[in-house]
């Protein structure tokens, strides 16, 4: 539900409590922005803010199926500088993502971990209703390889975000977002699964 700068807050909250939390981000946009309309908190400001507070474990940040237009000729260079791993979407293409999930298994470690979807990640042939959508995304199954490859990590909390079902009267947004809200809450440590 609701957009991405309920992630900031809620980082908040994790981070008084564990301390600095690796984060395993799937989007379209790094969020990383400055500022929007003279706004320093919006949707596209969240991980920024986050950095700023000391909230993320930049060494433990992975960024997948990033992509989109841009006004700049280099749009994940922030990301990078701060330590974090972008994965471009087209890094993605047409392969299973079960070998990068080992990577960011291995980069997460044993310490805790927030994941935090933004539906608009996933191409809006599966997901239209969302207010940002850029084309040639993630698929479903894609996203399904992406939340189970997190099995066994330190998972503190989880999000799904960016879902607008006005945008989309099939209500296969919906359906989506409500099913991989699921498969997250089926990874948290603790939860039993046939």
């Amino acid at each position: 539900g609701g957009d991405h700068t309920i992630t900031y807050p809620i980082l908040q909250a994790l981070a008084a409590k564990h301390g600095p939390l690796g984060l395993v981000h799937v989007d379209a946009h790094t969020d990383t922005g400055d500022t929007a309309l003279g706004e320093r908190i919006y949707h596209g400001s969240p991980f920024r803010r986050c950095l700023e507070e000391g909230l993320l474990d930049r060494g433990r940040v992975v960024q997948i199926g990033i992509r989109g237009s841009s006004y700049d000729p280099d749009p994940h260079k922030y990301s990078r500088e701060q330590g974090f791993r972008v994965v471009p979407v087209e890094e993605c293409w047409m392969k299973s993502l079960e070998p990068l999930m080992r990577e960011v298994r291995a980069q997460m470690g044993d310490k805790p971990l927030y994941i935090s979807f933004d539906i608009d990640g996933l191409d809006p042939a599966y997901a239209p209703g969302t207010g940002t959508p850029e084309i040639a995304g993630l698929t479903p199954a894609q996203a399904l390889e992406i939340i189970r490859g997190c099995k066994g990590l330190n998972i503190v909390g989880c999000d799904l975000v960016e879902v607008a079902p006005m945008y989309d009267v099939s209500g296969n947004t919906a359906l989506l977002g409500a099913n991989l809200l699921f498969e997250m809450l089926c990874v948290l440590p603790g939860v039993k699964t046939l």
